[in-house]
């Protein structure tokens, strides 16, 4: 027998947990399907600044805002920018007043699922497709060869979701720039040059087409990200198995800058790990179709250099909650209503995406950074 559920969600990252707890504190059950074998399979990233308009937004829509500043990071707002020579152009300090805290990912992921019934997640479920059944409804079927039905289904799957292909055709391009993501734990004990270097919250290190990226976490650990504005095919010859090896053929790319931000990835500890940066069309968008859509990465992925993606996937999901619950027994206004806002909402983040990432990865970076921050200020 086929097992129904009125509103399915594929995916327990922020967005889908989110949609789910705002739907539940309206009094309307909702279930998430998560490949994940438990919510320790995999560590979840590093710090988020969640901002004031649009993830805070989402934390007061699902009741949970008190909560998330107890998790707040004191001193995660900090920021400096050098250049290839260590040279610092600019230092930020923590600026508690500015309304983008900083948080651990991993800890807003727990604080969304502790506040939601046992059961809502059913975990280790790999959604390996769907199709319309007529009415709304939808048929998902799982790895294991079982199925559902669902009279909502909404997909929260992130960057390679296998629910937008009922919606959309598009899928994510490469945007030019590749991340070596590596850590370097007990930073101050262990690392202190490079815990120095980074300081209490962010670090750009900048210079032609490529930098540094890197954030101190909550544990103590410092989290890098090395940023390449190289060939995607690039990482096919490199064996990141080979640590050692992985290590030389990133730092090839920064053989004159300081030692300092070399030491980064040198004295990482630990495998590192590449990552294509990928994005879906600025403009992406689709028509109204019955009983499915989208939300977070899936809906519109974009490059990290605006800091919204996990901002605005959680305010997806409680924009989604509240537009079903203000339509009891009409999904389909509240689809059109919620879907009449998400677009031009993530149109405007990802075109500012996409030119933020022309801006850090510039011949003459960090300059391009520089300005923009002096034209913020201005403003």
């Amino acid at each position: 027998m086929t097992t129904h559920h009125p509103i399915a969600i594929v995916g327990a990252g922020l967005g889908g947990l989110t949609l789910a707890r705002v739907l539940h504190v309206n009094g309307i059950q909702a279930t998430v399907f998560e490949l994940d074998a438990s919510p320790a399979a995999r560590t979840q990233g590093g710090m988020l600044d969640i901002h004031e308009d649009s993830g805070q937004a989402a934390l007061h829509a699902a009741g949970l805002h008190k909560e998330f500043r107890a998790l707040v990071h004191p001193g995660g707002e900090a920021m400096r920018i050098l250049d290839r020579h260590a040279t610092v152009h600019l230092t930020e300090e923590d600026d508690s007043s500015s309304g983008r805290p900083e948080v651990d990912r991993g800890h807003l992921r727990d604080l969304l699922l502790g506040s939601l019934p046992p059961g809502t997640v059913r975990w280790g479920t790999k959604v390996t497709g769907a199709h319309p059944l007529g009415d709304g409804r939808h048929e998902v079927v799982l790895s294991d060869g079982t199925a559902f039905t669902t009279d909502l289904l909404v997909g929260a799957d992130g960057a390679w979701s296998r629910i937008r292909p009922l919606v959309s055709d598009a899928t994510p391009a490469y945007t030019g720039v590749s991340f070596v993501e590596s850590d370097l734990p007990d930073a101050d004990a262990r690392h202190p040059g490079s815990a120095a270097v980074v300081g209490g919250g962010m670090l750009f290190a900048l210079g032609d087409g490529k930098g540094f990226l890197a954030h101190r976490e909550t544990d103590g650990s410092l989290h890098v990200y090395t940023a390449l504005t190289i060939s995607q095919n690039w990482v096919d010859g490199v064996d990141f198995t080979d640590t050692a090896a992985a290590k030389a053929a990133v730092l090839a790319h920064f053989a004159d800058w300081d030692p300092s931000l070399r030491a980064l990835v040198a004295d990482a500890d630990g495998p590192l790990v590449p990552r294509a940066i990928c994005a879906l069309p600025v403009d992406h968008r689709w028509d109204r179709v019955p009983g499915v859509t989208l939300l977070g990465d899936a809906a519109h992925l974009m490059s990290p250099f605006a800091g919204e993606g996990a901002n605005l996937a959680m305010l997806d999901g409680a924009e989604l909650g509240r537009a079903i619950a203000a339509r009891p027994g009409d999904t389909e206004a509240a689809l059109t209503a919620y879907e009449q806002a998400l677009f031009p909402r993530s149109r405007a983040a990802a075109a500012m995406s996409a030119a933020n990432l022309r801006i850090c990865f510039r011949d003459d970076a960090p300059q391009g950074l520089l300005d923009q921050f002096a034209t913020h200020r201005a403003a």
